[in-house]
């Protein structure tokens, strides 16, 4: 690690989904850095996520590459499961995973939505559920949910990306207030238009002219938010954009 790095997060333990690159590799070294064990989940992106696990090996940390799809409920489970036997009991849940498909509504039949619910709804949904539990006996946790600006103006994508991640907002604020005594918190972030990512829904350039700074965002630069909400135990139950100025909150 860095010399003189904050080490906060020393001997807790983090799963970060979707993080074989984009934010999730930026926010997987970043928690890394702070002391954090990180489980680095993929779906099919091994060798991302290996050099992932790489860097941040190289840097002195500790992390492991961890396969599934959740798109099946049962993956949930399991990939839990497989960070508890590497690395521990997860302190710091940031579900960053998310399935995007271009379609316009008339396109979209009930099982690609089902599909896209599933991947952005309902695995944070489960793995939250599941890593709860031990959190709230530690009196310790961190939930972080990613979403999208989509969530909130319907987005580009798609209704059934938009839903998706607007189901996310309600998940949140259901949780937090369940919870915060226990000394968990649950928040959402909500990007757009993030270069570097498989997530875009069109030209870069076309998509940023849409954007009031006039460029997209960086991984670097959601993930540095990310890791403001996380390390703050005085904010739950808040969901926070960053969109270069697309939708005032």
């Amino acid at each position: 690690m860095n010399a003189g790095a904050d080490r906060e997060f020393a001997g807790r333990v983090g799963l970060v989904t979707g993080g074989s690159g984009g934010i999730g590799a930026q926010l997987g070294e970043r928690l890394a850095a702070s002391g954090a064990a990180v489980a680095v989940h993929f779906m099919s992106h091994r060798a991302s996520a290996e050099r992932v696990v790489a860097t941040i090996g190289a840097r002195g940390g500790r992390a492991v590459a961890v396969g599934a799809d959740l798109r099946e409920a049962e993956a949930t489970v399991q990939l839990v499961e497989a960070v508890e036997r590497e690395l521990g009991p997860i302190d710091i849940l940031a579900a960053n995973a998310g399935l995007s498909r271009v379609a316009g509504y008339d396109e979209i039949d009930a099982a690609a939505f089902d599909e896209m619910v599933a991947a952005n709804l309902r695995a944070p949904f489960l793995l939250a559920r599941r890593v709860l539990p031990q959190m709230r006996e530690r009196r310790w946790g961190r939930i972080l949910f990613t979403s999208s600006v989509a969530a909130l103006t319907g987005g580009i994508v798609g209704p059934h990306y938009a839903a998706s991640k607007a189901g996310l907002h309600g998940l949140a604020h259901h949780l937090a207030t369940r919870v915060a005594a226990d000394g968990v918190t649950v928040n959402v972030i909500a990007p757009a238009l993030i270069a570097d990512t498989a997530m875009l829904p069109g030209d870069p350039g076309d998509l940023a002219a849409r954007i009031p700074v006039g460029r997209l965002g960086t991984p670097a630069e959601v993930a540095d938010m990310a890791m403001a909400i996380l390390r703050n135990g005085y904010m739950t139950n808040q969901v926070v954009g960053i969109d270069g100025g697309m939708h005032p909150s």
